[in-house]
């Protein structure tokens, strides 16, 4: 039987012909997410292939160079330790897990030093935490994991945080993670070297919906809780703007044109819960978001999502979650990390 052989394709048309190919120096943190990785780095292989000759290189370095694991246990040879690269480089910083604990102060020294020299500064998945700890966001608009965003918000308020998949804003890129590298890459490629081929790398991915940075990381509240009732939506959306004030459930039925009933029955019906339990359970999440991802006291994390008694706050995180919040606290103590 005849075996199947993969042809090299037809080169694709190129912008920039006869220019040096563009490095990118991919900086691996510790626990760094692997998805997010692969997602940067496969596009730009691809995009080489594609064109026919190398548009792309890039190398792996890491503090203390070696080798550095991802947060699936897998091992990766680096390149090299944390060095002088050249200005024509474009850094990817990828983080993952644990993210406080991989931006140790020589990452921030370094990353400065190399910033003030004018490179691309990329933050992938959670490392908008390591960009932002730097100081390289600062009055910029970025992006994060959604699950990191209530602790980014609270540490960093210089910067203003979006909902986006990926966010440019001048030479800093950040991304929510997971295959938002695959967006923020194909831009890059269609900045470089056109749509065409940006479209190609987009089909050698099978990746038929190309996100750009006006798309929201999050599924709508609809979708999200799988109920199309307007009103229920637009009163879902009040609730998670209104966290550390909480409105009462007659202002929130006022507010979208319900009676206070009314609304007790839309919850009842869609959600299996009164609106107050519904609203305690949005607070009560971020509150452990607070908890396991940021150093704020017990006390601030409780006013932070509406809670001025501490007493109250804690009876009602362990209806919840079965344990206080300064066990949850200790527990977790050195192991803060989005999922």
């Amino acid at each position: 039987m005849d075996q199947l052989h993969r042809t090299a394709p037809e080169p694709v048309s190129a912008k920039g012909a006869g220019t040096k190919p563009r490095r990118f120096v991919f900086v691996l943190l510790p626990e760094f997410t692997l998805l997010s990785f692969a997602c940067a780095i496969e596009p730009l292989r691809i995009a080489n292939r594609m064109a026919g000759r190398d548009l792309y290189s890039w190398i792996s370095l890491g503090e203390g160079g070696g080798s550095v694991r991802c947060s699936n246990g897998t091992e990766f040879v680096l390149d090299g330790d944390l060095g002088e690269i050249t200005r024509d480089d474009t850094l990817m910083i990828c983080g993952g897990l644990d993210i406080q604990k991989a931006t140790t102060k020589r990452v921030i020294s370094w990353l400065r030093r190399e910033a003030r020299r004018g490179l691309p500064v990329a933050g992938l998945c959670t490392a908008g935490h390591t960009l932002a700890k730097a100081g390289l966001l600062d009055g910029r608009r970025a992006t994060i994991h959604w699950e990191n965003q209530d602790s980014f918000t609270e540490e960093f308020d210089e910067v203003t945080l979006t909902k986006s998949v990926f966010v440019v804003d001048g030479n800093r890129m950040t991304t929510a993670g997971g295959t938002a590298s695959i967006d923020l890459m194909l831009k890059l490629i269609a900045d470089d070297h056109g749509e065409e081929l940006a479209g190609a790398v987009a089909d050698q991915l099978i990746y038929s919906a190309i996100r750009t940075d006006q798309d929201t990381q999050r599924l709508s509240i609809p979708s999200r809780i799988g109920v199309r009732h307007p009103k229920l939506g637009q009163v879902i959306q009040i609730m998670e703007q209104n966290l550390e004030e909480p409105i009462s459930p007659a202002l929130l039925a006022r507010d979208v044109g319900l009676s206070t009933r009314q609304l007790e029955r839309l919850f009842r019906r869609y959600l299996n819960r009164s609106p107050k339990r519904y609203y305690m359970e949005l607070r009560l999440q971020k509150a452990r978001n607070l908890l396991l991802q940021t150093d704020m006291s017990v006390i601030n994390v409780a006013l932070a999502c509406g809670f001025t008694s501490p007493s109250h706050f804690s009876k009602c995180y362990r209806a919840m979650y079965e344990t206080t919040p300064y066990r949850e606290r200790g527990a977790h103590s050195g192991a803060r990390a989005p999922a």
